[in-house]
């Protein structure tokens, strides 16, 4: 699989795992050239509290368009060390 957000590849794996529709992409696939930190955060009722980067590629900023789970729940370890996205970014294979 693989996420792209304008024109360029932000990640891509053969190995994501699908929770509640989204991809989970392995975090070492993550380019980190793209990513800059983000203060935003969530809470999932069984996941546990999300973390989330923004994305500045090509001078345009992606606010809080990837997300992750530090520290997920037990019932949601399968989670853990991985990164989703949102906000425009394409998943395809």
């Amino acid at each position: 699989m693989k996420a792209t957000w304008n024109g360029t590849v932000i990640a891509q794996s053969d190995d994501t795992v699908v929770v509640e529709g989204n991809h989970y992409f392995p975090a070492a696939s993550l380019n980190r050239d793209y990513v800059s930190f983000s203060n935003h955060h969530t809470s999932c009722a069984w996941k546990g509290r999300a973390s989330y980067y923004s994305l500045m590629i090509n001078g345009e900023m992606n606010t809080d368009a990837v997300w992750y789970y530090p520290d997920p729940k037990p019932e949601a370890e399968m989670v853990k060390d991985r990164v989703a996205f949102w906000k425009g970014v394409k998943i395809e294979p």
